[in-house]
């Protein structure tokens, strides 16, 4: 089966609008959880957008599914997570400037910073995964670096059309390939919904998906419980 990561950021989003309490996304990733949630992600950004310290501890101390907390390569964020010590740490690229994660880890041009995020995390005994382009060598890069799994960037197949859109999901098979052949978990994630997942979930040897916006958006209409279990269906039928 494969495993259903809910992305709770953009519950956060809402709330920070008005820098009030709700909808706090404590309560929707119990919901999430109820719906067939497999995994709680929640990234912390540095500027603290969306995801506040507050909901890290309570996250951290509330959800019974697995826990998966983004961060950047950035000393402070990486010592809370060390302190807080989710199931899951994802390393993910970040910049003040963007809206969302706009591309994956340059893992082959790693100055330094993401192996030393690496080891501190695997010492505090947090499992590690990569958030990278599905790129030959960025996964070789991120094998040679020991980490758990890789996170391969589906942006770019969800905003492709037609041919190009089918070049993307070839890249992302391909790349998974290679990720398990080098002893890695194969995760992916970024701008998938309820039409373009069932392709990407039918990528042989895909472990977990981790989907955010789509589920969110969806359950401003029909609630977080029934927009996960949506998913939670659509992800059941694509196994194998």
């Amino acid at each position: 089966m494969i495993e259903l990561g809910v992305n709770i950021d953009h519950v956060a989003t809402v709330r920070q609008a008005r820098r009030t309490f709700e909808p706090d996304p404590v309560i929707a990733a119990a919901l999430a959880e109820q719906g067939g949630a497999d995994g709680i992600t929640f990234h912390l950004r540095e500027d603290r957008r969306h995801i506040q310290d507050r909901d890290v501890e309570l996250l951290k101390r509330t959800v019974t599914v697995k826990t998966n907390m983004e961060i950047a390569c950035a000393e402070d964020v990486v010592t809370i997570c060390c302190q807080t010590k989710p199931d899951w740490g994802l390393l993910v690229p970040e910049s003040r400037q963007e809206v969302t994660t706009e591309g994956g880890l340059d893992v082959v041009g790693d100055t330094g910073r993401a192996k030393a995020a690496v080891a501190r995390l695997k010492d505090a005994g947090i499992l590690v995964s990569l958030f990278i382009d599905p790129d030959p060598d960025q996964i070789r890069a991120s094998a040679e670096m020991g980490v758990d799994a890789v996170e391969l960037h589906t942006g770019p197949y969800a905003i492709a059309r037609r041919d190009d859109q089918k070049r993307e999901l070839e890249r992302l098979a391909e790349s998974g390939e290679l990720a398990t052949s080098l002893g890695m978990r194969l995760h992916a994630g970024h701008g998938l919904n309820y039409t373009n997942v069932r392709d990407v979930a039918k990528i042989p040897d895909m472990i977990e998906l981790n989907i955010g916006h789509s589920i969110v958006s969806r359950a401003v209409m029909v609630g977080m419980k029934e927009a996960v279990a949506e998913m939670r269906r659509i992800l059941d039928l694509c196994s194998p």
